[in-house]
């Protein structure tokens, strides 16, 4: 096992830092350079001539997260940037060699993990080892809350074990907000977490009342919107959007050459499904969303519907099968290609999506849509008892009202969705309303932004990816190694 770890985390590659100029323009890059006062972080790793980051995400949006996050901290850090440790298809695009496939952590649900608890135990005691292996400056862990506290937590023993400290930084906060005694929990964290880096304006305040050092750094949308072309977000159906000519002109060009390529027709009933990244949740949403479209179609006989594929191998595959009898004309895009998904929702007349990011990526979009979910019962059932807020989807939660249908557990039948989505697809005034609080929202999350004064150092510096790396190689570790 041990001849194993050593081979995957020797052959991570590195990258010089300060590659800013290429990337952000020399005015930025000189901007940032005065602010050098490292971390003891940054400075420990200078004296060993690189950063070692042992990194870790366990599912499809957190895999995004991190991947910016390494090009943050390749950029940022005064000194070589060296990875190992989990991750999926992005992370592995920008050099990154996982210890063993993401896809394995990729459970959802309390009842649903019971059949994988021996597996995921066996990766967490694998993980630990590979981690103590590496002999890391650094370990970051990307949402996954369940995988990623059980590891930090064991990792922190360990290594006290063997008077050796990295820094523990949890990125996405867990959301406390939404269940009952959630705030007590922070309090237990700061045992094993250093700082933790939230994605919503109100969480950071929170943590660090409950004594958990945390850092507002963005919500990973922003990075999306900053990535894409503005005709392809909310901002085109407003009249803020500044593109010139020649980007409209490129824009409706790429769009016809969607349309043709994949045999859809401009104006007809396009409806995009997002049934989740998680194999457990497509297997379970799928076929209801077949049923839906088969029933949708009787009032609808133009209905084609696009579903852009998260990159999980095993999503993948089922999709590809289940795809080749489904009852409408279906595309299959890969979700990995963010323009490629963005242009999907620019044709589409609505969605229908499993709860979970992608309904932020719609909102970002601007496409009206029907969020949905169903679980095993005792799942339902537990989530029922400790709730304690009443939408299921961030939208309706950043808004405090029901914007957006919520289709869910037990209402979640095909002849239910069919209803929501024919309000969506038909009513005007339900489209007007979806849109203009996807517009608040946006504007919500930006305005956001501009207001972390701690941040003015990153001046025109938007990413949050960028100002989470910026964040960590300033942090410090608060706690002593004793705490357990």
């Amino acid at each position: 096992m041990l001849s194993l770890l050593r081979a995957i985390v020797s052959h991570t590659p590195t990258r010089r830092a300060f590659t800013l100029a290429p990337l952000l323009g020399d005015a930025i890059a000189t901007q940032l350079r005065p602010y050098s006062i490292w971390s003891k972080l940054v400075n420990g790793a200078a004296r060993e001539g690189e950063l070692r980051v042992f990194l870790v995400a366990g599912e499809v949006s957190g895999d995004t997260i991190a991947s910016r996050l390494m090009q943050g901290l390749q950029d940022l850090s005064p000194v070589p940037v060296k990875f190992a440790g989990v991750g999926g298809e992005s992370m592995r695009k920008r050099g990154f060699e996982s210890i063993f496939p993401m896809e394995e952590l990729a459970v959802m649900g309390l009842w649903e993990l019971l059949p994988h608890i021996v597996n995921i135990r066996r990766r967490i005691n694998y993980t630990v080892d590979a981690a103590i292996l590496f002999q890391p400056h650094l370990v970051v862990t990307v949402d996954s809350k369940g995988f990623s506290f059980r590891l930090l937590k064991l990792l922190r023993s360990r290594f006290v074990q063997n008077n050796y400290g990295p820094l523990h930084i949890h990125y996405v906060a867990p959301s406390f907000w939404a269940w009952k005694g959630g705030e007590e929990r922070l309090k237990d964290l700061r045992h094993y977490i250093d700082h933790i880096l939230c994605i919503l304006p109100f969480e950071a305040q929170i943590c660090n009342l409950n004594g958990l050092p945390a850092t507002y750094v963005g919500h990973p949308l922003l990075d999306d919107a900053s990535s894409i072309n503005p005709l392809l977000t909310v901002h085109h159906l407003g009249p803020s959007v500044m593109v010139s000519e020649s980007e409209k002109q490129e824009h409706q060009r790429k769009v016809e050459a969607f349309l043709k390529h994949n045999g859809l027709f401009p104006g007809s009933n396009i409806v995009t499904l997002l049934p989740g990244s998680r194999l457990q949740e497509v297997r379970r949403m799928l076929p209801i969303y077949a049923e839906t479209m088969q029933l949708l179609k009787k009032s609808l006989p133009d209905l084609s519907c696009v579903i852009p594929i998260a990159p999980n191998r095993q999503v993948q595959s089922y999709i590809d099968k289940a795809a080749q009898s489904f009852p409408v004309s279906t595309v299959l895009i890969p979700g990995a290609s963010l323009e490629a998904k963005y242009i999907a929702f620019n044709v589409s007349k609505a969605a229908l999506c499993t709860s979970g990011s992608a309904v932020m990526e719609l909102t970002l979009a601007g496409l009206p849509c029907v969020v949905s979910y169903r679980a095993h019962l005792i799942t339902e059932w537990l989530i029922h008892f400790k709730k304690k807020i009443n939408f299921i989807s961030l939208p309706n939660i950043l808004l405090n009202t029901k914007v957006i249908p919520e289709v869910l557990f037990g209402d979640c039948a095909p002849e239910n969705l069919v209803k929501a989505l024919r309000e969506v697809l038909l009513d005007k005034k339900v489209q007007e309303m979806q849109i203009d609080s996807a517009k608040k929202i946006v504007r919500m999350l930006d305005r956001s932004m501009e207001q972390q004064k701690e941040h003015a150092d990153l001046c025109h510096i938007r990413s949050p990816g960028y100002i989470a790396a910026w964040t960590i190689l300033h942090a410090e570790k608060k706690l002593p190694l004793n705490k357990t």
